[in-house]
């Protein structure tokens, strides 16, 4: 055989394993990331009482916080991992879903300090995932991107709406009390890197169904500080700029993630109240990721809404158990106005429950003596109303 006839099979043969080892990356390795980094603790089927069974049917439930876009899954299928989706969402009686999307994510990340130029975990899932090739290097792009997947699931599915203004909220809660199986999707963002630098962004992203934006993430940005960056700085020139336009177009603004400078900046200035997406509350759960009560207690003061999570982070233990601790500590020091539920489902991690079991914390909290009304507030009321106030017209 000629060197030239070898080469050519050997060219044949290399092609042909680099085709197999990109087919197993593309098909293979999205779900295995999927299945590791969203987990559920196993359990036996929790056992809901047939009082709390009937109430939770009959509440407004809603999260503020879902990264389910992130990952390679069909929202519309039901699947056996991962935390959501659709059929999920329905089973759980959810009203009021936000998908927030995810841009950038520092590899190694931690609580205490992680660098802005550290090398980026998403920018590697996009490529993965096989997203679109702009996405892989614009954060802009990856915001966008994520969020046409929501209004895609809810062109394509009968029980999934696009929630973009009052209106849009006012016919959801009209179908729902007609007994239709509907969930209203609503589209935010886990921190304003996206922005990439121009406000004029943040009308870019408005038109494609933002209605609300966190301001940081894992680590310092354009607009300023991170809990978990390097600075402690409050907003930045152009954070205030970013927050004046965010409030022009009713936007509303998250400080999930945002430093303790920044809260403080944003709540001087805001003309209008504000939430935290995902969150513990700091005397309960004394750790990095929890801002101090006094600034959720500011918060709170100028009609806000804090948001508590399911996972360690936020409230210690991925437990039911310490989720309803959080939830009674929160109503004590906040008010029952002003405390919601923010699961951070499907953000790398792990938790005791999916969103189809959402009744297990309508159970405890009965068990646990919470009111009537304190249940209906957090699970969902509080959300609804604060939307119903504060989303364009």
């Amino acid at each position: 055989m000629s060197d030239g006839l070898k080469m050519n099979k050997f060219a044949k043969w290399s092609l042909l394993i680099l085709s197999i080892v990109l087919l197993c990356v593309f098909f293979f390795v999205p779900s295995y990331l999927d299945k590791s980094m969203n987990r559920i603790t196993p359990h036996e089927a929790f056992e809901i009482s047939e009082r709390a069974s009937q109430f939770h049917q009959q509440l407004i439930v809603a999260d503020l916080h879902s990264d389910s876009t992130l990952w390679k899954r069909d929202l519309l299928e039901e699947h056996d991992f991962g935390h959501m989706d659709v059929p999920r969402l329905l089973k759980g009686n959810v009203t009021l879903q936000m998908f927030t999307t995810v841009t950038k994510v520092p590899s190694g990340i931690n609580y205490e300090k992680n660098s802005a130029e550290a090398s980026d975990s998403v920018t590697r899932l996009a490529m993965v995932q096989a997203w679109p090739v702009q996405t892989w290097t614009s954060l802009l792009e990856r915001a966008l991107y994520q969020a046409k997947k929501v209004r895609d699931a809810s062109r394509n599915s009968p029980n999934l709406m696009l929630i973009n203004n009052k209106k849009d909220l006012a016919d959801l809660l009209r179908i729902k009390k007609s007994g239709q199986a509907m969930v209203g999707a609503m589209i935010g963002t886990e921190g304003s890197h996206a922005l990439e630098g121009s406000t004029l962004n943040i009308k870019k992203m408005f038109d494609a169904g933002f209605r609300m934006m966190s301001l940081q993430h894992f680590f310092d940005n354009r607009l300023g500080g991170s809990l978990h960056g390097e600075s402690g700085q409050g907003l930045t020139d152009f954070g205030r700029a970013a927050l004046e336009e965010m409030e022009r177009l009713r936007i509303i603004v998250d400080v999930s993630h945002s430093s303790t400078a920044v809260v403080a900046d944003v709540l001087d200035i805001a003309t209008r109240p504000i939430v935290v997406s995902h969150t513990g509350v700091f005397g309960h759960c004394p750790n990095k990721r929890n801002i101090p009560d006094q600034l959720m207690q500011r918060i709170a003061a100028k009609g806000g809404l804090v948001a508590i999570g399911h996972w360690d982070g936020a409230v210690c233990k991925a437990e039911v158990g310490e989720i309803i601790k959080a939830l009674r500590y929160a109503i004590d020091l906040l008010g029952e106005d002003h405390v919601a539920l923010g699961s951070d489902f499907d953000g790398a991690t792990q938790t005791a429950f999916d969103t189809a079991e959402l009744s297990v914390l309508t159970d405890r909290m009965l068990k646990a003596g919470f009111t009537n009304i304190e249940i209906q507030k957090v699970m969902g009321l509080n959300t609804v109303r604060f939307f119903q106030a504060h989303l364009p017209e």
